[in-house]
């Protein structure tokens, strides 16, 4: 089975692409030395797979409410929520084994450069801890407090000629929810989440035939704010949010050429990338006695990648709707 989950997250720990050539001149050196000419192509493609990806990695880390088919805080010391869920969308990904994907030893040259349709997810856990009710207004209570984490799991992975290595297989996230009014009989919950996940550093490796595209110490962090309204139907319950996720990325972007029984190397200076996207969602939850099956549908879209190559899928900063499934266990 080829990289389908992997791509999702490592050709998605690349960042956004865009299908007009928005970089008028490649990020990567040429010569002299006449080695850093023979590898340009290889390097450019390099960084064009990495711009083209990363928003996609960020959205399939984020999601959409912090804590699925919740809205209000939990009530206070003595509740806790926790809950696993998967975020899918249907994506985009560099096919790097297409032949159409060659590298030039002249030079950076723009090229439509192939991509395939795969769904793109991740796993993620989380929890909500109640730290404070909030104080009295009414029927209802104001300014409550939960403490949010999160965990989020990396594969260690090494396909044929394409490997992806971590530094941890988990990595942790944190956060808070602030209740603007918490739920009652008559008014639903509404609250602010802020809600920071990263990913561990990361090493990408593709081996093409006669090049190498490698991103290395690659580094994803996301920060996500929301404001949610839910309200408990007995039977089900619903929620929706709007709000505005932040992604940043950086990485060490090589690209590797050989020829005459050689190898020549050149690499993208100072590889980062920051996007800003808006992010709103609509939850659907069916009620068990403590337990919550939860089905989500959002949207992002916002903000602008540069590459200096196009993709045959599109812009990467196009706009994606996403969905989720998951259990949630409230107490």
């Amino acid at each position: 089975m080829k990289v389908r989950y992997l791509s999702a997250f490592v050709l998605a720990s690349l960042s956004t692409s865009a299908i007009a050539q928005d970089l008028a001149a490649p990020k990567c050196p040429s010569g002299p030395p006449v080695s850093a000419t023979v590898a340009q192509d290889a390097c450019q493609q390099a960084f064009d797979v990495y711009q083209f990806m990363a928003p996609q990695l960020g959205l399939a880390l984020t999601g959409g409410n912090a804590t699925a088919g919740q809205g209000g805080v939990l009530g206070g010391l003595g509740h806790f929520s926790v809950g696993i869920r998967a975020n899918v969308f249907h994506g985009k990904v560099p096919d790097v084994n297409n032949p159409a994907f060659a590298q030039s030893a002249t030079g950076a040259q723009r090229r439509t450069l192939p991509t395939t349709d795969e769904w793109v997810g991740l796993p993620t856990a989380d929890a909500a801890i109640g730290l404070f009710k909030g104080f009295p207004l009414g029927l209802s209570n104001i300014l409550g407090l939960d403490a949010l984490v999160s965990m989020s799991y990396v594969p260690t992975l090494s396909r044929d000629d394409f490997s992806v290595t971590p530094s941890s297989n988990f990595q942790f996230g944190y956060g808070a929810r602030l209740g603007l009014l918490s739920e009652s009989l008559v008014s639903p919950g509404i609250s602010l989440t802020w809600l920071q996940r990263d990913l561990p550093k990361t090493d990408l490796v593709a081996n093409l035939a006669g090049a190498s595209l490698s991103v290395t110490d690659t580094k994803v962090s996301t920060k996500a704010w929301r404001v949610v309204a839910s309200k408990n139907l007995i039977r089900f319950s619903v929620a929706a949010g709007i709000g505005q996720d932040k992604y940043e990325q950086s990485a060490t972007v090589r690209g590797s050429i050989t020829q005459f029984g050689g190898s020549v190397t050149a690499e993208a200076p100072g590889t980062s990338e920051s996007l800003s996207r808006v992010n709103f969602f609509g939850d659907f939850a069916y009620n068990l006695p403590m337990l919550k099956i939860v089905a989500e549908i959002g949207h992002a879209t916002g903000g602008t990648v540069q590459t200096y190559n196009s993709f045959s899928g599109g812009r990467a900063d196009q706009s994606y709707t996403y969905g989720s499934l998951g259990l949630r266990l409230t107490y």
